[in-house]
């Protein structure tokens, strides 16, 4: 009655809402409630805390294999030893040696001291000394073989010369001492004093900044060390104690050889597989000129040693089904035969050799022995651990192998010229001297 001036609609909806506020009001549901209440008070169930979870960045970080992951395996970067080359430098590894001459100090000195005087003094005497010539030439089969087998491996004939896989090494021509150099991944340039048996026998310099992939003495003075880079070539000059910048590319450079016995000029392999022509008494760091020989990669050069006009490329085409001749590894000369080497069983004259050296260990890389031009040095996936002497024939000519010393594939080898001397560098820096 109180309402008489709302609406018929709006008196109904109040009568309502008082009928349902009396109706709840009869059930007594707070008493309900609070019977309720007093229950689950008395009987607490035992509640365990959930642990709180990680956040992703406090997870380990767990290795799954590509296998597992079933992805395809990515190409490795072109750096510091892989098998991949597309032209480009990597981005991940910044350079460091500067463009330019580098001093030739020890990677652990920041000044001369007395010790690197007295070696790179050691390596200006015996660059001075020439060996004799009458000792280069070929012997019988019988005697060389015997030769071979007086050579032997002992424990102070085994070092450790650089950081990292070994890539390329050199021997010094010298009679009167022995010093091997080694390049490895990281770009270091080690070299070993064999005949010395203190702990300052080797010495180590950074000269580049990516994998040493190719290194030898000049033919004309010793006392200077070429080396090879993917983005530079350099001279390593003992008289003045420093590594010259002799050539600098981004195309990325894979091998070189002399082109004359003076030194003087040189024929340049590189990953985009053209060659490129480097004369040294020119001033600046180009190349005199480069020519495309329809490789997709050329891998190595060398030079004829008698036609120094002529000389040999070995790489990979754009030759579909036909892998096992384009891609091969090494390719020396000897006058009247070549050889070489790739990632399929065959080996001079389709000779069956295991080369799958897998992708951590450095690829082989097969050479001849100057001493006897009929047969070459290659490393071998053999055990016990060896490395192999092969005839011209694919006979198997001797195997050079110690299980006490060698425990290791020398993906690398060189050889003395004149010398019975072999020398053969693993993946972990570590060279073997028979």
């Amino acid at each position: 009655d109180g309402f008489s001036q709302l609406s018929a609609y709006e008196r109904k909806r109040l009568k309502n809402i008082t009928e349902n506020a009396k109706f709840f009001a009869s059930l007594k549901l707070h008493e309900v409630s609070a019977r309720l209440q007093k229950i689950a008070n008395k009987v607490q169930p035992h509640v365990t805390k959930r642990a709180r979870p990680r956040k992703a960045e406090d997870e380990p970080v767990r290795r799954r294999s590509m296998r597992l992951q079933r992805a395809e395996r990515p190409a490795p970067p072109r750096s510091r030893g892989s098998a991949a080359h597309t032209g480009k430098l990597p981005v991940s590894f910044q350079p460091q040696v500067p463009p330019g001459p580098v001093s030739m100090l020890p990677e652990d000195q920041k000044e001369n001291s007395k010790v690197t005087e007295e070696f790179l003094a050691m390596w200006t005497r015996i660059s001075e000394m020439k060996p004799d010539d009458a000792q280069k030439h070929s012997r019988d089969m019988e005697r060389y073989a015997a030769s071979l087998g007086s050579m032997t491996l002992h424990a102070g004939d085994v070092s450790k010369v650089v950081k990292a896989r070994v890539c390329s090494m050199a021997i010094h021509p010298a009679e009167s001492a022995v010093l091997v150099a080694a390049g490895d991944k990281l770009g270091h340039v080690g070299l070993w004093n064999v005949d010395c048996e203190t702990e300052q026998a080797t010495h180590v310099f950074i000269p580049h900044n990516y994998p040493v992939s190719c290194m030898h003495f000049s033919p004309a003075n010793p006392a200077h060390l070429v080396s090879l880079s993917y983005d530079s070539l350099r001279c390593g000059d003992v008289t003045r104690a420093v590594f010259d910048e002799i050539c600098r590319s981004e195309e990325s450079f894979s091998s070189f050889d002399f082109l004359e016995e003076n030194a003087s000029t040189l024929i340049v392999g590189q990953w985009d597989g053209a060659v490129a022509l480097v004369d040294v008494r020119t001033p600046g760091t180009s190349a005199e000129l480069s020519a495309n020989i329809d490789f997709k990669r050329t891998r190595t050069v060398h030079v004829h040693p008698v036609n120094k006009q002529y000389f040999l490329a070995a790489g990979a085409l754009y030759v579909p089904h036909q892998p096992a001749l384009c891609c091969a590894l090494s390719a020396p000369f000897a006058p009247e035969k070549y050889l070489s080497l790739s990632f399929s069983p065959l080996l001079f004259f389709f000779q069956r050799h295991n080369n799958n050296t897998g992708r951590w260990l450095t690829r082989f890389r097969a050479i001849w022995d100057p001493k006897q031009e009929d047969c070459f040095v290659v490393g071998s996936m053999a055990r016990p651990r060896q490395i192999e002497i092969y005839q011209d024939t694919g006979k198997l000519l001797h195997s050079f192998y110690n299980v006490d010393y060698l425990g290791s594939v020398c993906s690398i080898n060189v050889v003395h010229p004149t010398r019975n001397i072999l020398v053969g560098g693993n993946s972990s820096g570590r060279l073997h001297v028979f």
